[in-house]
């Protein structure tokens, strides 16, 4: 299997890589705050998808 490398995703997927990177963790507090203020389905089930993406994306997984 061969290692992942993020050089060579072409730019325009680069640039996506690079804007989730800078909001994910804003969003990921927003939706833990409200989370705790007003517990849904919905809200528990966004909260851990936005905690898997930013984990995938600071451990490099995708």
């Amino acid at each position: 299997m061969r290692r992942y490398n993020p050089y060579t995703l072409p730019p325009w997927l680069r640039n996506v890589r690079l804007i989730c990177k800078q909001f994910i963790i804003p969003f990921s507090v927003f939706q833990a705050i409200r989370t705790i203020l007003l517990p849904t389905t919905f809200d528990v089930l966004l909260l851990t998808l936005f905690i898997g993406i930013a984990l995938a994306i600071y451990f490099d997984w995708i």
